[in-house]
């Protein structure tokens, strides 16, 4: 885990605005779900075969033998399903459409940029089962990522097929992979029998070898998953989104179902690193013991979002005041903090009132990059007065202290 100091705090701040705007114009609504969970509820959700239901998920350790099980979530669309149908929220019979931001918590080793508490941009729609709702979930999150200023970035996608052509799928990479067991990674093995889609998703050198000749799972959609998955590619070359389809995409969650997608960057290895994703999740809302209700979302981690930024985004952050009250030795405090008040009046504004000298003060403000002081001696406190410094140009005038918001513009 890590500390996001004020420095970094300004470039997150403007990422996370950008994801609020283009929320906004996709329609899509703010929700805010709590970090903890029922352990039942996620691993229902996320299922305990997977790693964030498994090994990487936080349990937190019971008051009683009678207490609920509970975890720090490792991801938000179970929570999310959770408070649509808790919630009521497709009492009105049209899509739901739902975002959030927040932290999500996975125990093991993390990855490099990764962290066992991280932040994500979270979106999800409930109550539609179209591969046009996919489409638009997809151009939201190419059009943040550009909003953000990330270049270079790519989409992957896939179809995982649904319960009519996935279980004969599933049989075919069984059989493929059964006679390679010895060459596979334990995990990998464990999975084989249980969850032999996640094979594909094996980042392993020797399983991304054997993934090259596995069966394609794009030869063997049903008609109804081939012509989702040729509505949403033709809706994303309409919105101008390139794109390509990769048959042994998957993701890591158990929840998905049809179209899956993730958005991708070369790094300076010329690896793809990848920056979020997501899919169709149409069983989960049954899964979770909900009324069966059709969902899709994504989800882009910020932390990996921001080491991948070039520079500074929208500039050099502004400094935190803009002007500061420095009081002389023997100016009693209250008359620096009359001042400041004024000041707030148009700017950020803070006073100093610590015994150290005007001088040393004024290294101080110069250092912080404030744009203005407001200089008080002890003969000044009487007649109300103050000298006020532009940092910019050296300018000094001498005002009122009534004068002081109007002297800032």
């Amino acid at each position: 885990m890590r500390d996001i100091l004020p420095a970094e705090r300004a470039r997150w701040r403007q990422v996370e605005e950008r994801a609020h705007h283009c929320a906004a114009r996709h329609g899509f609504e703010e929700i805010e779900t709590p970090i903890i969970e029922s352990a039942m509820l996620i691993e229902r959700g996320v299922g305990e075969s997977s790693d964030a239901g498994g090994k990487e998920l936080y349990r937190l350790q019971p008051m009683t033998e009678a207490s609920v099980p509970l975890v720090l979530r490792p991801e938000a669309t179970a929570g999310v399903v959770r408070a649509y149908h808790e919630g009521h929220l497709g009492a009105g019979g049209v899509p739901v459409r739902l975002y959030s931001l927040g932290s999500m918590f996975r125990h093991d080793r993390p990855q490099a940029g990764r962290y066992r508490q991280f932040h994500q941009f979270n979106v999800e729609v409930l109550g539609e089962g179209s591969g046009a709702i996919d489409a638009d979930l997809i151009e939201l999150g190419w059009e943040w990522l550009a909003a953000v200023g990330l270049e270079g970035v790519g989409l992957e996608l896939n179809s995982i097929g649904d319960e009519s052509c996935r279980p004969a799928y599933l049989d075919l990479l069984r059989a493929y992979y059964r006679p390679l067991q010895d060459r596979l990674h334990p995990d990998c093995r464990r999975r084989l029998e249980e969850s032999p889609l996640r094979l594909l998703d094996c980042k392993e050198a020797g399983c991304v070898a054997l993934k090259a000749r596995a069966p394609r799972i794009t030869d063997h959609l049903c008609a109804d998953c081939a012509r989702s998955l040729a509505e949403v590619r033709e809706l994303l070359q309409g919105a101008g989104v390139p794109h390509r389809v990769n048959p042994y995409l998957v993701r890591g969650l158990d929840y998905y179902t049809r179209t899956v997608f993730e958005f991708q960057r070369d790094n300076d290895e010329g690896a793809q690193s990848a920056l979020g994703g997501g899919g169709r999740y149409d069983g989960l809302s049954a899964a979770l013991g909900f009324a069966d209700t059709p969902g899709s979302g994504f989800a882009m981690g910020l932390e990996r979002i921001i080491a991948n930024l070039p520079g500074e985004l929208g500039g050099e952050p502004r400094p935190p005041l803009d002007l500061l009250v420095l009081i002389e030795e023997g100016v009693v405090s209250s008359a620096g903090a009359e001042v400041a008040r004024r000041a707030r009046q148009r700017v950020a504004a803070a006073a100093d009132a610590s015994p150290r000298s005007l001088k040393a003060k004024m290294r101080s403000a110069s250092r912080a990059g404030v744009r203005w002081v407001a200089l008080i001696a002890a003969g000044d406190v009487e007649g109300r007065r103050l000298r006020l410094r532009d940092m910019v140009s050296g300018e000094q005038r001498e005002l009122d202290w009534d004068q002081l918001p109007e002297a800032l513009g």
